[in-house]
């Protein structure tokens, strides 16, 4: 008997009509395990997406290569190289940089989580999984990927933020920030001094909080205060309540 699953990635692309292919958010599965992808797959087309398949990052780079995707489906362990260095990969290049990426994985601890949203997952989704929350959640993204164009100036102190231009600086110095941090400092400087708890924040820069856990939110913090350097210390923790943004930091004391 033939190893060869009863679909392939071309029988995927052509489940549909060609036209009604174009509107079809374009969902990549990077997944080694065919079963799982196979029922991923089925899913997707059966809820108007267009679904592609890519067993190893070799094939997935060839794939993104071809044609973007809206999502991408990034299991951790793959043969060669593994969802991790995949997911740190396409964040690091400009062209697949914007493309939200749910990490699928059997590891579900706290530490595994956060590598992985440390990674540039967006998401974060536990095997074995519902199919319900899986198609939720790509939505979710999808609908987080095209937010408000906002094209105003603001300044805080010695920070600057041109959210036309997508640049920061501080003291005259341009920043490199990532697009979701750009969000996120962009909404603490339109309200400063105040305090935003995690699903405060979820709900106004990620757009939907209902399937997002709140550690995400203290990945991208810890993110953005790297980002800033110096101003990081602007970006403040209050305890028990979120964070702020505050044009005058505290400065430890020494004693």
């Amino acid at each position: 008997m033939s190893d060869t699953p009863p679909w392939s990635r071309s029988s995927l692309l052509c489940a549909k009509p060609f036209n009604a292919m174009k509107t079809q958010p374009r969902i990549l599965i990077v997944e080694d395990e065919p079963a799982i992808a196979e029922l991923v797959a089925v899913n997707l087309r059966h809820n108007g997406f267009q679904p592609v398949w890519a067993e190893d990052g070799e094939s997935a780079q060839r794939e993104l290569d071809a044609v973007l995707p809206d999502v991408i489906l990034l299991d951790w362990m793959l043969p060669g190289q593994s969802g991790l260095a995949l997911a740190r990969k396409w964040r690091a290049e400009p062209r697949t940089r914007p493309i939200p990426i749910l990490m699928l994985t059997a590891r579900g601890d706290e530490p595994d989580k956060v590598a992985g949203l440390d990674a540039g997952a967006d998401d974060y989704i536990t095997k074995p999984f519902s199919t319900q929350e899986l198609l939720a959640r790509i939505r979710a993204v999808l609908r987080r990927r095209a937010p408000e164009q906002v094209n105003d100036i603001v300044i805080i102190g010695a920070l600057q933020l041109d959210a036309a231009t997508h640049r920061v600086n501080y003291q005259a110095q341009i920043l490199k920030i990532g697009p979701t941090e750009f969000k996120l400092l962009h909404y603490l400087m339109k309200h400063p001094e105040r305090v935003h708890s995690r699903s405060q924040l979820l709900d106004k820069v990620w757009g939907d909080h209902v399937f997002i856990e709140e550690r995400t939110v203290d990945v991208h913090v810890k993110r953005l205060r790297e980002a800033l350097g110096s101003a990081g210390t602007m970006v403040e923790t209050v305890r028990g309540a979120g964070y702020r943004l505050t044009a005058q930091p505290q400065v430890a004391v020494q004693t």
